[in-house]
Parts: structure tokens; sequence; C-alpha cells
């Protein structure tokens, strides 16, 4: 093999897993506060879509959003993906018609260059009020899952 032809596919395949490396090595870079998707129960989808200004244990409470457009100014979890939505299903799957639920940890990269190469609670965020711009709540998404109405929202507190 020709020495320029040997030097012309080493710098090939060092370009090839450098190219790799940044991809990967991204997802590592952690600084400050994590940031956490959190789904907070608002109702429930029977006392939202009858109009009843309560919460899903029956007390008044803060679900008026929810009462003035019912089940469909919010979003059907069923229809979310765990591979497209990781942290918003993390967050549902941890949240129950009385308590808050909360997804894994998401850090932003000290530079910045980690939000261009990786997925975050933000992107979900961002995507969901999108698609479904009747189910914003200030800054958080009307999501129904299993009966209850959650409020998703990107926060820094647990």
């Amino acid at each position: 093999m020709r020495p320029v032809t040997r030097n012309f596919l080493l710098a090939m395949g060092v370009l090839a897993v450098l190219l790799l490396a940044l991809g990967a090595l991204p997802s590592y870079l952690k600084s400050g506060d994590p940031y956490y998707m959190t789904a907070t129960p608002v109702g429930d989808v029977a006392n939202s879509s009858a109009g009843n200004d309560t919460t899903a244990n029956g007390t008044a409470g803060t679900a008026t959003a929810v009462t003035e457009t019912g089940a469909n100014g919010s979003i059907d979890a069923a229809a979310l993906s765990d591979q497209r939505y990781p942290y918003t299903t993390g967050a549902l799957d941890n949240a129950t018609a009385n308590t808050s639920g909360r997804s894994d940890p998401y850090w932003r990269g000290p530079v910045g260059v980690k939000g261009a190469f990786t997925h975050s609670p933000f992107d979900e965020y961002d995507s969901l009020a999108q698609s479904r711009p009747d189910a914003v709540d200030g800054e958080g998404v009307r999501v129904r899952s299993d009966g209850t109405v959650y409020r998703l929202a990107v926060t820094q507190q647990p």
C-alpha cells in the first residue's frame, strides 16, 4: 500500500473516532444544579370535564385551568413514546394522583455545547407545547394519564 493511501485511511479512521466521541461525550458533561421534568397532579379527568373546580383528592384547589378546557385541553400520555419522551414518561411513572413525580436529572453542559448534541427535558417541553398549544398552562403543559391530569414543567427543585 502506498504511503499516501495509508495516511489518508489512517486520517479518515481518526476522524471517524473523533466524530463518534463528539456525539457520545457531551452526555457525560455536568455543571450546575440538575433540571427535572416534574409532573404535578392538578385534577382528575372526570372532575375536570364535568366542570368541577376540585383537585384529585376532592378539595378545592388549582384545577381551574383544567376545568376551563376539560380533558380536550390536555395531552394523552398513552400517545407519548418512552423512546421520544423519556423525561416526561419518567416523571409520569413516578407520579400518583396525590403526589408529584420527577424524572431523572439532566445537567446542562459547562459551555453550552451539550444542548446541541443531547436530548433534554427542554426539548420535550418544547415539543409538547408546539404540538398542543391549547394544553400549555403558563410554564407547564397539561397531560392526562390514568384518569389524572398532570401539569408537566421543567424545574430545578425536586
